[in-house]
């Protein structure tokens, strides 16, 4: 019978999952160095070096449960691995695990274990949950994840339903607004920005004398661009994100990109 210190130590050797080091053990009836053989001949042993290799592909993966929203983020090597169905079902696997409070060091054997079947290496970049308010009498959250699934929103909407809530996240993924109210643009951000137009009319030779009221416009209008409230809808530019919303708010939202 194979022991946990045999397994331990096995995987302490080569850095393979503890599920392929059990198996090569039991199938070497305990000898290490036939496990070892064996792991050399199942190219385990090879995966577990190419994990310092670069991974500038991927895909992003979201489960939601309940008032719970786990976001993963997973990378490979080529644009072929992430393009493949069981690759894209390995990251919801992931964030279901994520979903049920693992971590990242906690789902390495499931890496591993792909990581021999594809000849990859395989990162979890980011591993994130959100949580909406529970004490909210009626919230609904959305989600998006671009086809590429490289590019994909969340949103957190206090009222309103499903279909408003994917909207939101479709304008979030397509607009990036760095606020959800203009009034939440910080003061520095602002201040350096007036810098920079201050500069630009100089360069323009505008009279000194109307730089503050050409300030205060562009002020206005970069909040405006910047806030997701005050964007023009994508699905109907005639309309503003606040009009489509009427009374339900937006409580949190976030950009997921590779």
């Amino acid at each position: 019978m194979v022991t946990i210190e045999q397994i331990k130590k096995l995987r302490d050797a080569t850095s393979v999952s503890i599920s392929l080091c059990k198996k090569a053990l039991e199938d070497s009836n305990g000898n290490e160095e036939k496990a070892i053989e064996y792991l050399r001949k199942q190219g385990a042993m090879k995966a577990a070096s190419k994990a310092e290799r670069a991974t500038n592909e991927g895909t992003i993966a979201i489960k939601i449960k309940n008032n719970k929203i786990a976001i993963v983020k997973l990378a490979c090597e080529t644009d072929f691995v992430a393009k493949n169905e069981n690759f894209k079902t390995l990251a919801q696997i992931l964030a279901e695990k994520t979903l049920e409070g693992k971590k990242p060091e906690d789902m390495k054997d499931d890496i591993n274990d792909y990581v021999v079947k594809v000849g990859e290496n395989i990162q979890i970049l980011d591993a994130t949950i959100i949580e909406a308010d529970s004490s909210m009498s009626s919230y609904s959250i959305g989600s998006y994840i671009h086809s590429t699934g490289k590019l994909a929103a969340i949103a957190i909407l206090d009222g309103g339903d499903k279909e408003l809530s994917k909207d939101i996240c479709m304008q979030i993924a397509a607009t990036n607004p760095q606020f959800i109210s203009p009034d939440e643009v910080s003061a520095d951000l602002i201040h350096k920005e007036k810098e920079i137009w201050r500069d630009q009319l100089k360069k323009e030779n505008k009279p000194e004398a109307i730089w503050d009221k050409i300030i205060i416009g562009k002020e206005k209008k970069f909040r405006e661009e910047n806030a997701l409230l005050t964007q023009e809808f994508v699905k109907d530019p005639e309309k503003q994100v606040k009009d489509i919303l009427g009374n339900v708010k937006i409580v949190k939202m976030m950009r997921v990109s590779l």
